[in-house]
């Protein structure tokens, strides 16, 4: 990454499918968790190692945020953003599910090295056009997720406006979106691509991490 990485917000159930597809309830207002900054890794078509045996690991594709400048209250979304990226909020929903049920934060199933990939970052054409392209997560060829921002349950307003007035928000922190339906299991030797519209960003195979007869 050529820019400094500070913060890394993740905002959870943020498209009503998705959190339909794991049989969650919808949010009322934003479900906001955090990643240390050592679990973003650039995706630049390299292998990436992820844990072996941990129990399942899951994608979950997302827009991602980069903030700019100090929040100041009344800015908008436009404003602070300079650039974004797409990513992969990778999640060990084995690990994930024993937490629910034992009422513990999530670190352990979000956190861990290089469970948030993301792709170079790209200009920032403001939220009215980041709706305007579709972005795809192909694993090997194949088309598994497909979202668009115009879906989100909370927009990238409320969602920065949202995190300032709670934790802050200033240069170098990156918000990772929410994710649609359509996440699904990651084993090793599968070749993940992202898209924004017809734009190939990013791509990696994973080099370690379940094996899919386990």
């Amino acid at each position: 990454m050529n820019k400094m990485i500070s913060n890394v917000y993740c905002v959870g159930r943020n498209y009503r499918l998705h959190a339909e597809e794991l049989g969650n309830e919808v949010p009322s207002e934003p479900m906001i968790f955090l990643k240390p900054s050592h679990a973003v890794v650039s995706m630049e078509g390299a292998g990436l190692a992820l844990p072996e045996n941990r129990g399942e690991v899951h994608y979950e594709t997302e827009l991602v945020l980069r903030i700019g400048r100090r929040y100041e209250s009344g800015m908008t979304v436009d404003e602070l953003v300079d650039v974004m990226a797409f990513g992969i909020d990778f999640t060990l929903r084995d690990v994930q599910s024993e937490l629910k049920k034992k009422g513990q934060p999530w670190t352990a199933a979000k956190g861990f090295r290089n469970s948030a990939p993301i792709t170079p970052y790209i200009a920032f054409p403001g939220a009215e056009g980041t709706a305007g392209e579709d972005f795809t997560l192909r694993k090997n060829g194949e088309l598994v997720q497909r979202g668009n921002i115009k879906n989100m349950i909370f927009s990238l307003q409320q969602i920065v406006d949202y995190i300032a007035d709670r934790y802050g928000l200033d240069e170098g922190d990156l918000i990772f979106t929410g994710t649609p339906e359509g996440v699904g299991p990651v084993y090793q030797g599968d070749r993940f691509e992202i898209a924004y519209g017809t734009k190939v960003l990013g791509s990696f195979e994973v080099s370690a991490g379940p094996r899919a007869e386990q």
